[in-house]
Parts: C-alpha cells; structure tokens; sequence
C-alpha cells in the first residue's frame, strides 16, 4: 500500500532499518515527522525522472544546492565524493538486466549517505535493489547505512560477474568450434559484437574499480569496523571482471586472426592449384593457337596423321611439364 501512494510521488522504496538485518516500509507522508532511534537507519530510493523526486530533493531533503545539483545531473560517471559532516556521495554503475535492453547499456544508482540516512537515485530499475529488499523482508539484511551502500555496491558487482561468465562460455564456445573443424567460418558479426560488448563494460566499469579503492581508505565515523575489508573485496573482484574482459577482447581477436590465417592458406591454395594448371595449359594453348594459324606452310597439314602427331606432342608436352613440376617439388 506504501509503494503504491510514494510512487506517485517518485518515491520507489521509503524503508527504515531496524538495525537487526530487516527493515519496515514508511509512506512518504510520514518523512517530515520521523524520529529515529540511535540503532535505526532511513533509506530513500527515488525514481530521479519524476518531477516530484526534483521537487522534494531541493526543498525538503536538507541537502545544500551543490549537493542536489550533483544528484540531478544528466550523465555523470563513477565517482566519491566525501562531503562535510561526515557525508558521502557515491555514484555507482552497473550492467542493465531490464528486459530488452543491452547490458552493456549501463544503469546507475546515486547515493548521498550519512550516519543514519541514505538516499539513492535511479533512473531505471535495478536487480540490485530487488535483492536488498528481499534480503531486508528476510531479516538477513543490511543494519547501518554503510552496510547498505555495501550491499547495494556488491550486488552490482555481481551482475558484472554473471555477465563476464556468460561472454567467456561465448568464446569458449568459437574456440571449442575453430579446434574441432577445419572448415568451421565462425560469423564475424557475433565475434565482433561479443569484442564491443567486452570493450564497453571494460570502459565503463574501470572508473568503479577505482572507486572501490578509495573506499577502503576512507574512514567515516559511522563506517562499520571491517568495512574496508569488504570494499578491498570487492575491488579485487571488480579487478578480475577487468581483466577477464580484456582476455575476451584478446581471445575474440585470435579468434578473428586464426579465421584470417585459414582464409589466407585456403586462398593461397586455390590460387597455387590455378598457377599449376594455367602452367600446363599455357603451353598447349600455345601450339593449338600455333597450329591453327590458317596459312600455308603448317606442318603435316597434308598428312592423315597430322592431328595425331599433334596431340602427342601436346600430350608429351604436358607429361614433360609434370615431371619438371615434380622434380621442382612444386606439386
């Protein structure tokens, strides 16, 4: 019932942590008046297309104007931000799962989090969320704001690994095919969409990998004790997604050589077998072309045996020509 009425109001999600791993929902009426305890946590997840998310963000949220500005932009990048009194800001990325839609087409969450408050804005929906709440319906969800933000960095991040899997199988799929059969041609059109798709996300999530970084460094008053462990964690992953998407990039682009490789001898094959007959044949072609000059003086043009005589000599022509191939190793 919440969720229906704060979606009129771009309100996604309005959740108050209870600081045990669950959470209750709030209606958006109730935001002016809340008070919470020391233990509890709020959590605003805002759809940032609505006018109405603009509205409240500027005028009742409490964040300065630098602040929503920031929050608001069009297009903006992975990035950390800490502000003054101990607050964050925290823009993330992560691949698009919507139905229809590319993964690579990237979608985003922005974040303003402090000790006992986190906002978050997205443009389209996230999986990323979906799972937090149902971690949260469970009792097995995040108890602080930091721990929220870490769940909501980890779940993304784990969507990059179910794609970075999914396009190794790919390739290992064109390899497995390449090896098998000879005359295999694999469709350059899958290949070098599978290479785009690799170099996007690499593009893309690189910038996070760094974010991630400067997260372990960082020590906030209300960042949980081993939390810097978890974002190291989290680092190293986001790394070896890295890299294993630069090994499909390069995977991608031996496949496409050997394919080249195999054009080029099949190429080099056909056009020999033609150098070999077109050199038999020249020869031939040369005395029928002779014989057949229609003037006086040919030879045995007046003997019945003139026409044998001359496919022998064509005959022994070519004979002889296959023997100088051979002796030359040229066939």
């Amino acid at each position: 019932m919440f969720e229906e009425e704060n979606a009129q109001w771009g309100l996604v999600h309005a959740l108050v942590l209870d600081g045990k791993g669950g959470a209750r929902s709030i209606a958006r009426t109730e935001l002016d008046d809340l008070q919470l305890q020391a233990h509890e946590s709020l959590w605003l997840h805002w759809d940032r297309s609505h006018p109405q998310t603009q509205t409240w963000l500027r005028k009742s949220s409490g964040l300065n104007e630098f602040t929503c500005d920031l929050l608001l932009e069009e297009n903006t990048r992975p990035r950390l931000l800490p502000l003054a009194d101990s607050e964050l800001l925290l823009f993330l990325r992560g691949v698009n799962l919507n139905p229809g839609a590319e993964p690579e087409d990237m979608v985003s969450v922005r974040i303003f989090a402090s000790a006992q408050r986190v906002i978050s804005l997205r443009l389209r929906p996230l999986r990323a969320t979906d799972e937090l709440l149902a971690l949260l319906g469970e009792g097995k969800g995040p108890k602080t704001a930091s721990e929220l933000i870490l769940y909501l960095a980890q779940f993304l991040t784990n969507k990059v690994q179910d794609l970075v899997t999914c396009l190794s199988e790919l390739v290992d799929e064109e390899e497995e095919k390449l090896d098998a059969d000879e005359r295999y041609t694999p469709e350059h059109g899958s290949i070098l969409h599978i290479r785009r798709r690799a170099a996007g996300l690499k593009r893309f999530l690189a910038p996070q990998r760094d974010i991630f970084g400067q997260l372990t460094r960082i020590k906030l008053p209300w960042f949980v004790d081993d939390d810097a462990d978890y974002w190291n964690e989290l680092n190293n992953s986001l790394t070896r997604y890295l890299e294993e998407l630069e090994l499909t990039r390069e995977r991608m682009g031996l496949v496409l050589e050997a394919e080249d490789r195999r054009l080029s001898v099949r190429m080099n094959r056909t056009m020999y077998r033609f150098g070999i007959i077109t050199g038999i044949f020249l020869p031939m072609s040369f005395l029928t072309g002779l014989l057949g000059i229609n003037v006086g003086g040919i030879p045995l043009s007046g003997s019945p045996y003139g026409f044998l005589v001359a496919c022998l000599l064509m005959v022994t022509v070519a004979l002889g020509q296959w023997w100088l191939f051979r002796r030359l190793r040229w066939v």
